[in-house]
């Protein structure tokens, strides 16, 4: 069985560890003291008291053995990591039922993220990047797998949230970001070996920051004795949403229905257009490197989508509407190209706040 302890409780165990290495035996230098859980076997525990930073300074290997402690103190889960559920099948009906007009993101999204939590010797992280318009469902997403892959949810203490405009505004200290960024991915891992790192507005993003974290994704069994395998990085852009878009207007055009795209006909345009855009994606080696596992495209949303997200949107305050309530909530947003008139300028984003103009 293996057991993972929190930070908090283990920090709550370094002052033990220091006060047992100088008082319990009162002999010189203490390497190993022992500890008894009432009724049960001894349970032989080997420390290095750390020094300066208490993760740097302490290994993965010693990690491990201090699990058997807390494991001691009853906070254990018979399934491992207490803070890790990875619920495959409720993000499988979270996707279907809670994301619209996604049929290709529910799909990538569910077969990746199953296969990497099935496959304990992964040969690197998994790396996705979410692109499409804004209002399309990334961010949406982005929490659904947290939701479903931890007990806390995008709260947890293994996932982690980086906004680009926000945690790294100016170019100018582009260097002083790298370092950050780094020692916080080493952090977050050392502490939860399968952290949930999320990217958003990842277009702004330095191409010399992308770099720096580029060894944390690539295929190496550790970076400085640290294994970085079991982690998921996302990517959140508006790069290709022109591209889908157009594409999807096509098909419309053409007659056949958006549930035909498939991921042949975009992945390799998604490519491109991430290649060519400006910013940090075309010009880092995330990209020439080939690092990123599956380009999950999201497409435009139509007006029977809107309607879903407010019947959603009143769901969720304990409301159902009726059928006109819906259309009129779902008329009230701008669709675009100026003549079709087929998709939601900003998708699904401000329905919730929308719904309480149309309530009674």
């Amino acid at each position: 069985m293996r057991i993972f302890f929190n930070s908090t409780a283990f920090q709550m165990f370094l002052p033990i560890i220091s006060i047992t290495s100088i008082a319990t035996f009162g002999k010189g230098t203490v390497n190993h003291t022992r500890m008894m859980r009432p009724k049960k076997a001894y349970v032989t525990l080997l420390f290095s008291v750390p020094t300066g930073d208490i993760w740097s300074g302490f290994s993965q290997y010693y990690t491990g053995m201090l699990t058997a402690w807390y494991c001691s103190l009853g906070q254990c889960c018979d399934s491992g990591d207490c803070r890790i559920t990875n619920n495959i099948t409720g993000l499988e009906k979270d996707l279907q039922v809670k994301l619209h007009g996604q049929h290709l993101v529910q799909s990538v999204v569910l077969k990746a993220i199953q296969g990497f939590i099935k496959n304990p010797e992964s040969n690197k992280p998994l790396t996705l990047s979410f692109h499409g318009w804004s209002g399309t469902g990334k961010n949406f997403v982005a929490r659904i797998v947290a939701d479903n892959l931890y007990r806390d949810g995008i709260k947890s203490e293994c996932v982690r949230l980086f906004i680009a405009p926000f945690h790294f505004p100016h170019a100018r200290l582009v260097d002083v970001y790298k370092g950050q960024l780094r020692e916080a991915i080493r952090d977050m891992v050392l502490r939860c070996p399968q952290t949930l790192f999320i990217f958003d507005e990842a277009e702004k993003l330095h191409p010399g920051l992308i770099d720096a974290i580029k060894p944390y994704m690539d295929h190496y069994d550790n970076v400085d004795g640290v294994s970085y395998r079991r982690a998921i990085f996302l990517f959140l852009s508006n790069i290709g949403g022109g591209a889908i878009n157009e594409l999807a207007l096509d098909f419309w055009h053409s007659g056949q229905n958006r549930e035909d795209i498939g991921m042949e006909d975009l992945e390799h345009l998604l490519r491109a257009e991430a290649m060519e855009a400006e910013g940090g994606f075309a010009q880092s080696e995330l990209m020439s490197g080939h690092l990123i596992d599956f380009f999950v495209p999201f497409l435009p949303l139509e007006y029977r989508h809107v309607k879903l997200c407010a019947r959603d949107a009143y769901a969720d305050r304990g409301l159902q509407p009726d059928e006109g309530t819906l259309d009129e909530v779902a008329k009230a947003i701008l669709y675009i190209p100026k003549e079709e008139k087929l998709f939601s300028a900003q998708g699904c984003k401000s329905i919730p706040q929308r719904i309480s103009f149309f309530l009674p």
